[in-house]
């Protein structure tokens, strides 16, 4: 995973893009605010806005033709326009009413369609062929093509290589998808030793915090929301003072969050509302500086590598004698999970399988939805070149709730998996929609009947409609992460402010300051996705307690904090951290 990190931050156009995720999460929280300006009297239905766009890469042995195709762009244009940049400028006082200056981005018909692209590949050689056909879209005028934007074909492939696939004393031992261990070691060894050199300096700031201790944040913080749901105005603005005061991004964990907290508070008080249009966080985060906070996440916490591990390895327990094996990926971002499966596919006694991934995405801004998730594909494809695994690669982005089964190209040869580590939480549910589209999604899954689901998930309680519960709660899930960071990357790490800032603290703003759709943080407990998998037709497998045992090691191999902690609950396996459940990780197939 840390490879693939390293291989993404030297792409050149990277610096400019935002990160991918956001995107897609803004585009999907501003869809409805804007549909009511448009449409006040006809509420949306959950399936109103499709945006289907369907794209294929294929590597094969016997080179075969490569197509990518587009359906329903038409039905979903305007859902693209909505995250322009300038329609998500909003006055501080969230006024929407102006529903003119949204109409001046209606379209008259003219949409751009993105081109055929063809990949073939033989052997370690790739090879990408470009077509046009005009003549297939009569009556679209010039513009209503457009080439897909290639990853850039120069980057070091040495340094993704060092960065990205297993390699070293530990590729043997383990046999699986994991990343490079000694690296990872040494990335968490740097931050210890960093912590340790400046141990002085953190000393005396916790005696000072000790002398601030007649202020207790935390009380602070929940009485402020208790203000701000019983519309108690002046006592919220009063007690947000006194915070603002006492805390700071740059001070020990409780400061930080306290910081973080504070700006959600400040933006519902203020009714600015979405994050995307708060004053607050209208700096778009690159997805380079995304990728260097996550790279930081990696090497201090186990919760993304050790899943990973498990899920993978589980993969290739199950596909050991598989000619054919169809991965559907739903959230599959910028694809850290798959490069080590491929390099480990590769080396089957009995040969590789034809690898088929298809990518689920939310569809991003602008008018090529598919884009950066194309470039997912083009990466993963040079891998599969590289090791000689043949690779098809199928592109989906839409509401997940509206895709449907007969979309995922599935062939019955295939050993079919479904895979979603911690995305499932950003579907809304019955109490945003009467019909769930969170449970829509997991009926989808089983009537793809895969031969394995693989289900992770952030475990939190934060997601009830009552403000000051919501805010209860997820001021505990997040001092908890908050506290991981204290204990393992130094104050002072650039890369530990964007991570709390740009990720942390925008998950933040979305619980606090907003409501209905708008909100897309939505955890659940995995006590409930229990209860959800087998509502919808699914049953739960039991963990390979080999496998568990190696994750075990591994995770105190990779020399991860002593108060990290891996346990089994109902065939869940749990991360913690101080006895507190963050994330968990179970496997499902049809019942």
């Amino acid at each position: 995973m840390l490879k693939y990190i390293s291989d993404i931050l030297l792409d050149e156009e990277l610096e400019g893009k935002n990160c991918m995720l956001q995107d897609s999460l803004s585009l999907q929280a501003a869809e409805k605010s804007f549909y009511d300006v448009l449409n006040p009297k006809d509420p949306p239905s959950p399936n109103q806005f499709p945006l289907p766009v369907y794209q294929n890469f294929e590597h094969s042995d016997d080179d075969s033709t490569h197509m990518l195709h587009q359906s329903s762009l038409v039905e979903s244009f305007s859902d693209t326009l909505l995250v322009s940049d300038s329609l998500f400028k909003k006055q501080s006082h969230g006024n929407f009413e102006q529903a003119g200056e949204a109409n001046k981005f209606l379209t008259n018909g003219n949409f751009g369609i993105i081109d055929e692209e063809r990949y073939q590949t033989n052997g370690l050689k790739g090879k990408k062929n470009h077509q046009r056909d005009d003549e297939n879209y009569p009556g679209e005028g010039r513009s209503s093509k457009q080439s897909v934007v290639s990853a850039d074909d120069s980057e070091p492939q040495e340094m993704f290589d060092k960065v990205l696939l297993c390699q070293g004393e530990h590729h043997q031992e383990w046999e699986s998808c994991t990343p490079y261990c000694a690296m990872k070691r040494e990335g968490t060894e740097q931050l210890q030793h960093n912590r340790q050199s400046i141990g002085s300096k953190t000393n005396r700031s916790k005696r000072q915090n000790k002398d601030e201790e007649g202020v207790d944040l935390t009380t602070m913080l929940n009485q402020c929301a208790q203000a701000v749901a019983s519309y108690e105005q002046g006592t919220a603005s009063e007690l947000l003072k006194t915070i603002r005061q006492h805390s700071s991004p740059h001070g020990h964990a409780t400061q930080r969050l306290a910081h973080y907290f504070a700006n959600g508070l400040e933006a519902r008080l203020t009714g600015v509302g979405t994050p995307s249009f708060s004053p607050l966080y209208s700096r778009q985060t690159s997805a380079a500086e995304i990728l260097l906070a996550y790279e930081v996440f990696t090497n201090s916490c186990p919760f993304k590598t050790i899943s990973q591990f498990l899920a993978n390895r589980t993969i290739m327990k199950l596909a050991r004698n598989e000619t054919r094996l169809h991965i559907i990926d739903f959230g599959i971002s910028y694809g850290f999970q798959w490069p080590c499966l491929i390099q480990h596919l590769s080396n089957r006694p009995n040969g590789p399988p034809k690898l088929h991934i298809t990518a689920i995405e939310l569809p991003q801004p602008g008018f090529r939805p598919t884009e950066r998730v194309e470039e997912t594909g083009r990466r993963l494809a040079r891998y599969c070149a590289k090791f000689s695994v043949p690779f098809e690669y199928n592109v989906i982005a839409q509401k997940w709730e509206t895709i449907q089964s007969e979309d995922l190209k599935i062939d019955r040869n295939e050993l079919v998996v479904v895979n979603c580590l911690h995305r499932l939480r950003h579907i809304h549910d019955e109490t945003v929609m009467e019909n769930s589209p969170r449970d829509a999604v997991l009926k989808l899954i089983k009537n793809i009947n895969p031969n394995l689901f693989i289900h992770g998930i952030v475990n939190g309680t934060h997601n009830t409609p009552f403000f000051a519960t919501r805010f209860r709660e997820a001021l505990l899930h997040f001092y908890a992460l908050f506290d991981i960071h204290e204990a393992t990357i130094p104050r002072e790490e650039k890369r530990r402010m964007m991570l709390e800032r740009d990720l942390h603290g925008k998950d933040i703003m979305n619980i606090v300051a907003c409501e209905g759709v708008e909100r897309v943080e939505r955890p659940e407990t995995f006590k409930r996705w229990q209860i959800r998998n087998v509502r919808a037709g699914l049953k739960q497998l039991p963990l390979d307690q080999e496998l568990l045992k190696k994750a075990k090691k591994l995770s105190k191999l990779m020399g991860y904090h002593n108060d990290f902690s891996l346990d089994e609950d109902g065939h869940w396996m749990l991360h913690a951290w101080k006895g507190r459940i963050i994330t968990a990780l179970s496997f499902w197939k049809p019942a």
